[in-house]
């Protein structure tokens, strides 16, 4: 067939359809183009077309739900910041509270032991007095005894009751005056 098309294109001088190189090439090369855009549209260029449009509704998709994350992310981050605050302001009055708390019971333990010195002190002076007093009456005794045996060498005779107890009398009366 082929030399059959070489001899048509040989005979005559007119146009050859068959005769790519000259103006009849760039006419049947729009005709191919022109018969093949259609097909090529519908098998090649719509799939892509649909892919690239695919591809660009998932890509904005993906889009906003990364700026949707983000902005949720960020409420959570200041949600957290907040709460962090209150937990630190709940810390801080706390801390004051147990400080308060502290420095009250520190208070009442002075207090006790201040009002436990405060008796042990006055059961000491108590305890003085009472011991002083006793020392007191116990010279007072020695004092009379001595009197007595101090009289009797003096007057060389022993003293009854009616002389003991003037001269008793007498000496209470003198030492309660000096004392």
């Amino acid at each position: 067939m082929l030399p059959t098309i070489a001899l048509l294109s040989s005979e005559g001088a007119g146009f050859n359809p068959i005769d790519f190189s000259g103006l009849s090439g760039l006419l049947w090369t729009v005709i191919i183009f022109l018969g093949a855009l259609w097909p090529i549209w519908i098998m090649v260029m719509g799939p892509i077309s649909r892919a690239l449009l695919a591809r660009d509704d998932e890509a904005y998709r993906a889009i906003a739900t990364a700026e949707k994350a983000s902005s949720e992310a960020e409420a959570a981050r200041a949600e957290v910041e907040v709460r962090l605050g209150e937990a630190r302001s709940e810390a801080a009055k706390l801390v004051t509270a147990a400080r308060d708390r502290a420095e009250e019971r520190e208070r009442e333990i002075v207090e006790a032991a201040k009002a436990e010195a405060a008796n042990m002190l006055d059961t000491a002076r108590e305890a003085i007095r009472a011991e002083q007093d006793k020392a007191i009456s116990a010279i007072r005794g020695e004092v009379v005894d001595l009197t007595f045996t101090a009289a009797e060498q003096v007057l060389g005779r022993s003293v009854d009751d009616k002389d003991n107890r003037r001269i008793v009398g007498d000496l209470v009366t003198s030492t309660g005056a000096n004392a």
